[in-house]
């Protein structure tokens, strides 16, 4: 640091600011340890893992990895998540952009009551709808069909991903819309060609978010789909857990392949999920 009489001094030393840090460092070891230690976990043998599961490996090996894709074929469960949780995510957001849209550009009456129930569908638990969706999903015959778990998975994201996108939207300027509209553009293109490009921030926040609570709510999946050739991953992992619970490799390994992909979207798509919901809370 520069003073004005252009002597450089060294930064005074703030014990509470050292104090941050530390408990910083300390909460990033903890949170990125668990990860480390499952990774090197499943290049070893059950055995290996029992015996010395916080060294690394003395012998890396492929076998759990060939297992999980052999015997267990996660492959197949992994295109069954994918569907599930990326049809979830394209529903619920084509959904809430257009709810956000209603609701912050547009009076009518009972509009205070719609946002209310909005609102407080945010404090209502999943599972305690779990037993009324699932015999609503047996009398319609759709037991171990991915609909069956992406209904109620949309609808229990719709309130969180409205909520954001009018937090958003409540900042975008009307003079926008306005002036579309003296042009004589109609709602349905103000809302694709003004709206929706706007809210990109807020809809990558929303997306990514509805997309990994879908992809890890294990509870729905395992009470929906109880078919083996259409379990997503996490029933998957649940069944090799409960199965194999002494192949601990094999689970290691299984772990490894169920998380390691969600922590890459993590790593790339964070920016836009800061960017997201900073610009909401801000503009809201």
């Amino acid at each position: 640091m520069i003073s004005s009489t252009g002597i450089k001094r060294h930064k005074e030393f703030h014990p509470g600011k050292a104090a941050v840090y530390f408990i910083l460092a300390l909460w990033t070891v903890t949170t990125v340890f668990p990860f480390v230690w499952v990774i090197g976990n499943s290049f070893k043998p059950s055995s290996e893992v029992v015996n010395t599961s916080f060294s690394l490996p003395r012998e890396f090996t492929l076998k759990n990895y060939t297992n999980a894709f052999g015997k267990q074929n996660i492959l197949e469960s992994y295109k069954n998540s994918l569907l599930i949780s990326g049809t979830v995510m394209a529903v619920t957001m084509f959904l809430a952009s257009m709810m956000a849209f209603a609701m912050t550009r547009y009076q009518f009456k009972g509009k205070a009551a719609v946002n209310a129930v909005i609102l407080s569908s945010l404090m209502i638990p999943a599972f305690s709808t779990v037993i009324p969706v699932f015999k609503r999903m047996g009398e319609f015959g759709l037991l171990n069909l991915p609909i069956s778990v992406i209904l109620p998975q949309a609808a229990g994201n719709l309130s969180f991903a409205t909520v954001v996108m009018m937090g958003f939207m409540r900042g975008i300027p009307s003079a926008l819309e306005e002036a579309a509209y003296m042009e004589g553009a109609g709602v349905g293109r103000v809302f694709a060609h003004i709206i929706i490009p706007l809210s990109r921030p807020s809809i990558a926040t929303a997306s990514i978010f509805c997309f990994l609570w879908s992809y890890n709510d294990l509870l729905t999946q395992l009470i929906m789909i109880r078919k083996r050739s259409r379990y997503p991953i996490g029933v998957l992992l649940n069944e090799i857990s409960s199965k194999y619970g002494t192949d601990y490799g094999l689970m290691a390994a299984s772990v490894t392949l169920i998380i390691v992909p969600v922590l890459i979207v993590y790593v790339f798509l964070q920016k836009y999920i800061m960017k997201g919901l900073t610009a909401g809370a801000l503009k809201g």
